[in-house]
């Protein structure tokens, strides 16, 4: 399968419109979800995916076939997302919070439920907490990287996973008491 990636990569430099299809074909579930899990909704979603797989087209040449393609098509990928919510908030996105009581790697605890309705929740989350949130639990990014991506101190990471943790753990206890109920 990689011999074949790394063909597909070869012929998209030239513009190879097949090896680009199948290069599409081979990473559009995984980087649209990824997509899904930043943006607020499906129209937006759809936007960033486009202009994404636009952008890694015309910088496939930089690829040096040096680890995964899926790691380095993933990063063009966060990277037009967060660029993309930086302009709809207009630079505007953290409040410089520090939470002092932020267990370091505390693992998030949460009961089973539908994967449908955990990416309804996530995309409900407030913008800075929603990324932040990503990058730490999707992307296994640790805070410091987090801070250094996204311009912010390590504690504002800490502090936004933290809220959107504690909204998402509100936001399913509801569900899963109502079920009970």
């Amino acid at each position: 399968m990689k011999n074949n990636i790394d063909q597909y990569i070869r012929k998209c430099v030239e513009n190879d419109r097949e090896a680009q299809l199948k290069i599409y074909q081979l990473f559009s579930p995984v980087l649209y979800g990824l997509c899904l899990k930043y943006m607020r909704n499906e129209d937006d979603a759809k936007d960033v995916f486009q202009e994404a797989f636009v952008i890694a087209f015309q910088k496939i040449e930089q690829y040096k076939f040096q680890g995964s393609f899926e790691g380095w098509i993933k990063r063009i990928f966060i990277n037009k997302l967060l660029e993309t919510l930086k302009k709809k908030k207009k630079g505007v996105l953290f409040l410089d919070t520090f939470d002092t009581n932020i267990a370091e790697e505390e693992e998030l605890e949460l009961e089973p439920i539908e994967q449908e309705k955990l990416l309804e929740y996530i995309q409900e989350l407030p913008d800075q907490y929603r990324m932040v949130f990503n990058l730490y639990v999707f992307e296994k990014m640790k805070h410091r990287e987090i801070a250094a991506l996204l311009e912010i101190s390590e504690g504002t990471s800490k502090s936004n996973f933290n809220r959107a943790k504690n909204i998402l753990k509100k936001k399913i206890l509801t569900v899963l008491n109502s079920k009970t109920a």
